[in-house]
């Protein structure tokens, strides 16, 4: 029957109904702080929301978006080519392209709207996209579309892309590269300068996307590709409003023109309604903040360093290099969703990764630091962790 591909998953649902284990779609029954909530009744330290920069709680960005609902009204009630063009948007656009130091922005509903449409639309038949074997599940989706032919190269391996490309002879003038600048399971930093050295001796173009590096990476907060030095080499950056920006929506800017004929060729634009106005408004104005404001991004590093210090000290298994995401390997799920459950009765709210969205066959318990969270706070968590190996539920180095 057609929905008997779905009885795997409704056998992994019951088994985490009898275990009372609420880890994926918990409810969050109270907002207290960036921080801070009450989730499925208990009070919990927030150590998994991506909210990097604690701008979805900015008084500055509520008013913005309370301001812009009185002024513009609850929706848009269209798309972009339709009925759902304001001025907002094309604020919010031209903001963006000067942020990022280009001529050309286009902004999105979702951040998975954004990756997915613009992987889907540049490249087509007769192209070629050399994609990083861990991308993000949006990035999968969006290149299936495109008609290209899809070739994966090994994680963060300039050599393996290198070789690749190499393969394809002419034909690397008409392949995309696509990496992103953090990966959002294990929080590495792709290597931006060895992958953009080797787009430009092959002709090649380059997709980053900046969706957990935007605000965290960068000395003004561009990203990995300003970290790493090679913004030149950036064909097209993709990324999202809802992370370091507290918001919802996604983005795409390129210093090519042919960026505005592409707007009219990705259907995820063409065929959905365009952004509220509170989140236009919102957006703006943590844009601002993010740019004024880089001492938020050092509170942000130093939590961030503090944490993954304080577990890597406890001997637990920690993705390669210190991040805003610091996930804690499992090989055993058992381990895993008893580890979870524990931290969450400890007051600790953590996202419980399983595969196939973690990038292995591990389990994760995924963290991630904002800039909102005090330096209590980060100790907290990390005890509630010392109590994972009090409890047996961790080994020290061999999580």
């Amino acid at each position: 029957m057609l929905l008997d591909k779905f009885k795997e998953m409704a056998a992994f649902q019951s088994e985490l109904r009898d275990r009372r284990l609420k880890a994926f779609g918990a409810v969050t029954d109270e907002l207290l702080s960036a921080t801070e909530g009450v989730v499925e009744g208990r009070r919990v330290i927030l150590a998994g929301t991506n909210n990097y920069l604690g701008l979805s709680a900015d008084p500055r960005c509520i008013e913005a978006a309370r301001a812009a609902t009185s002024r513009w009204g609850t929706g848009t009630t269209g798309s972009r080519l339709a009925n759902g063009s304001f001025a907002e948007h094309q604020a919010l656009e031209a903001e963006l392209a000067a942020f990022f130091g280009v001529g050309h922005a286009i902004t999105f509903s979702t951040g998975y709207a954004a990756t997915m449409g613009t992987c889907a639309t540049l490249a087509g038949p007769g192209d070629v996209i050399l994609l990083d074997a861990d991308s993000h599940s949006s990035i999968y989706s969006g290149v299936k579309l495109s008609g290209a032919e899809v070739i994966r190269y090994r994680h963060s391996d300039p050599a393996d892309l290198a070789k690749r490309l190499r393969r394809l002879g002419d034909r690397a003038a008409n392949t995309l590269i696509v990496a992103e600048g953090i990966y959002s399971m294990l929080g590495d930093i792709a290597p931006l300068q060895e992958i953009a050295d080797i787009k430009r001796e092959y002709g090649a173009m380059l997709l980053v996307d900046e969706a957990h590096s935007l605000g965290v990476l960068g000395e003004r907060g561009r990203g990995a590709a300003e970290a790493a030095g090679v913004e030149d080499a950036v064909d097209f950056t993709v990324g999202t409003f809802s992370k370091s920006l507290g918001g919802v929506g996604g983005y795409c800017v390129s210093p090519h023109p042919e960026l505005e004929d592409v707007r009219y060729c990705i259907r995820a634009y063409i065929f959905t309604a365009s952004p509220t106005p509170s989140v236009v408004a919102s957006t703006r104005r943590a844009l601002q903040i993010l740019r004024d404001e880089p001492q938020l991004r050092e509170r942000l590093w130093d939590n961030a360093r503090r944490l993954y210090s304080g577990l890597k000290a406890l001997g637990l298994a920690l993705g390669p290099t210190p991040s805003p995401v610091v996930a804690v390997e499992f090989a055993d799920r058992e381990a895993a969703m008893a580890a979870w459950q524990q931290l969450f009765d400890s007051g600790v709210y953590v996202n419980l990764v399983v595969p196939p969205a973690s990038p292995s066959t591990n389990y994760l318990l995924r963290n991630s630091m904002s800039a909102a969270h005090s330096t209590e706070q980060v100790d907290r968590i990390i005890e509630a962790y010392r109590g994972l190996i009090d409890a047996g539920l961790v080994t020290p180095d061999a999580a």
